[in-house]
């Protein structure tokens, strides 16, 4: 009969049904919140958790292990404290806290887990999981900065240069311009995006008001300059937690790029108030305070950031053995690639002998130092040349450059020696008045207008004139005018025969003969008689 079911039929189904079976207990790992305080939460009941490992709360917010005492945990919360309640279950996630980084990232706005804030959608696009935690590469794989990473401002590419790998500070009081120079080393990678050879933006924002970052972002569209950057935010609205991890996702995102054989730079804005924030969750976590109510190991939290930034060794079989490599880029690495970071530092009331300027001074590989007294005499990048450094140096810049600005750092800190003598009036000796007179036309021509970068050819010959005196017939309140019509000729007649080798690092004595012939023409025409 064929409704008929066959008992040896219904035995197998049975039998391989009881086969699918998973007899195994799988053991979650659960806690218990034991108490809540400001942005930290304490655990009961997670014996194994890791240091760093993300925890997932019955409500879905997630929160990082911080402190492993004998019976709790302490946890920072990367949420609103008020969403977590005393007696909420909490789940190890066995997962170290970590970012998604991929291309598609770039052009958006996202926090430091990798959530976008921009309202665009999810991120698209191959993601790979970076650690926000990761130990730097070993001496072994990397090499010696020798790569220029132009800002394209005339006064820090010729007198503080900075290499691909380089850890350079930014420090100075509020408003003395320190965002806008960070701000201006990305709209100047725009031209290095168009030929192919693009240097990866990452900015990160900590504790910054959410319409200065809003502000900031739109600029960046307006430039052009989105397609090649990413910025990470944790607003001063945020939980102190995510504003202490925006650094290290920042961070994250950089190696994702230099590990697969590409260049990138991140500018933390700023590190002062990462310092704030990881004192607040310190300090609630009950662990001892050290110098100004910091904790004892806040040195290490910025050495740890910024050891990241390094140039990798350029031979691939080196490279892809790279210690603590992440699992996702196993097989991925390429050798070659670059993380620059800026690092920015506010002072108060320009102290640089302070706890936190003195930790981040002694680990980057030089500073730019802005000055209040500078910036309010309208000379902008307002850069104190006596106390800046670049600890790479001459090997981080063009031939061409190094060639023409040599002697112009050391040329400026004597005339500021000398500037003093300018306010008594008086004679002066000719060497003095000729030193003096010099100084301040080249301090007129490293003077430069915010979010206009200038292309290094154009820097190279411009500083051609100020250092080899060829402004001395030009009245010092027209250097500016001088300098626009004297680029104006270059780009109109001397574009295949002067800036094009500059670009490519030569100098030779044709090129300096046809830069002071336009010099000297543009002197004689302009200014004759004035």
């Amino acid at each position: 009969m064929a409704g008929q079911i066959k008992i040896s039929e219904v035995s197998e189904v049975l039998k391989m049904q009881l086969e699918k079976i998973d007899t195994k207990l799988v053991f979650d790992e659960v806690g218990t919140v034991l108490q809540v305080s400001d942005g930290v939460a304490r655990i009961y009941g997670l014996r194994n958790a890791e240091a760093n490992e993300l925890l997932e709360f019955e409500n879905g917010m997630m929160g990082v292990v911080m402190n492993l005492e004998e019976d709790n945990v302490g946890a920072i919360l990367l949420g609103p404290t008020d969403k977590i309640r005393e007696g909420f279950s909490v789940k190890r996630t066995k997962e170290i806290a970590s970012i998604d980084a991929g291309e598609g990232m770039l052009g958006r706005v996202i926090d430091p887990l990798g959530e976008p804030l921009d309202g665009k959608g999810a991120i698209q696009g191959e993601r790979f999981r970076m650690p926000l935690e990761r130990k730097a590469p070993g001496v072994i794989f990397r090499q010696p900065v020798n790569e220029p990473l132009q800002t394209g401002l005339k006064a820090i590419d010729a007198m503080i240069p900075i290499g691909r790998g380089q850890r350079e500070l930014i420090i100075g009081d509020r408003q003395t311009g320190k965002t806008a120079i960070a701000i201006d080393t990305i709209l100047n990678q725009r031209s290095g995006y168009e030929n192919g050879d693009p240097v990866y933006c990452i900015y990160v924002a900590i504790g910054q008001k959410g319409s200065t970052v809003a502000a900031l972002v739109n600029l960046l569209k307006e430039k052009g300059a989105m397609d090649y950057t990413i910025v990470v935010a944790a607003t001063a609205a945020d939980p102190a937690a995510l504003q202490y991890l925006a650094p290290f996702a920042g961070a994250a995102v950089g190696e994702y790029f230099r590990d697969t054989g590409r260049h990138a730079l991140v500018i933390y804005d700023d590190l002062s108030k990462q310092a704030v924030s990881y004192r607040e969750v310190s300090l609630i976590l009950r662990r001892p305070s050290g110098r100004e109510a910091y904790p004892g190991d806040i040195f290490y939290l910025h050495s740890r950031l910024l050891e990241r930034a390094a140039k990798i060794i350029n031979q691939q079989e080196v490279a892809e053995n790279m210690n603590d490599l992440p699992k996702s880029l196993q097989g991925k690495v390429k050798g070659g690639g670059s993380l620059t970071a800026l690092p920015i530092i506010e002072t108060q009331a320009s102290d640089v002998s302070a706890y936190i300027p003195t930790n981040v001074i002694s680990i980057t590989d030089g500073q730019i130092f802005l000055e209040n007294d500078l910036f309010n005499q309208g000379i902008r990048p307002a850069i104190n040349v006596g106390i800046s450094v670049s600890r790479v140096g001459g090997s981080a810049q063009l031939k061409s450059m190094k060639k023409v600005a040599g002697t112009l750092k050391i040329e400026q800190a004597q005339y500021r020696e000398l500037e003093s003598f300018t306010k008594f009036g008086g004679d002066l000796d000719p060497v003095t008045a000729f030193t003096i007179d010099k100084g301040q036309k080249n301090t007129q021509l490293l003077v430069q207008t915010q979010y206009a970068p200038m292309p290094v050819e154009e820097q190279i010959a411009i500083l051609y004139c100020g250092t080899h005196g060829l402004l001395k017939n030009v009245p010092l309140n027209k250097v500016r005018e001088f300098e626009l019509a004297f680029l104006k000729l270059l780009r109109a007649q001397h574009e295949d025969d002067v800036l094009e080798p500059l670009r490519k690092g030569l100098l030779d004595k044709g090129i300096t003969d046809r830069i002071e012939q336009a010099a000297g023409l543009i002197a004689q025409g302009e200014f004759a008689g004035k």
